[in-house]
């Protein structure tokens, strides 16, 4: 069996995480413990992150043609990899909590949206809260006036009884 047959199902893999994924962030694990490493990927799987390992060729192979492409000049030394398949900012705003316990891992770049950005706008993504929250808090903040509304109304009804 020639070696690109044993490459082209690992290419195909990256490939198949990369069309459905919102986001992709390499980083640098160098230095990491396995208890960390395990921990890093628990926490990453909990949030639907897919996280891997993969060999910095087979990941130029697969970014080539893809909106990803331009994470290639970026794949030098020990890379991982984290495809954000449900939420685009779960894979940044988690590393960003784990760098903040295991400083030996760093940011290299990311893709979110279509979008790239480099170590230091990868960690500016990162503090964005979940769709989730942002949704949450946009409809208590048009919530409040009208929950005050609705109170001070009463207020002036049993004041009028």
């Amino acid at each position: 069996m020639a070696k690109v047959e044993l490459k082209q199902p690992i290419i195909e893999e990256i490939k198949g995480y990369a069309q459905n994924a919102k986001a992709v962030v390499l980083v640098d694990y160098r230095g990491l413990t396995v208890a960390e490493d395990t921990e890093l990927r628990r926490k990453l799987r909990e949030s639907g992150v897919v996280y891997k390992v993969y060999k910095n060729t087979y990941l130029n192979f697969a970014f080539k043609g893809t909106e990803f492409e331009e994470l290639s000049k970026d794949l030098q030394g020990p890379t991982a990899v984290a495809f954000g398949i449900d939420d685009a900012t779960a894979p940044a705003r988690i590393i960003n909590d784990m760098i903040k316990k295991m400083p030996k891992l760093e940011f290299k770049s990311g893709v979110v949206e279509g979008t790239y950005y480099d170590s230091k706008r990868i960690q500016v993504i990162a503090t964005i809260p979940s769709r989730e929250v942002l949704i949450s808090r946009l409809l208590g903040s048009i919530q409040a006036p009208i929950a005050n509304l609705a109170r001070v109304l009463k207020q002036i009804a049993e004041k009028a009884a």
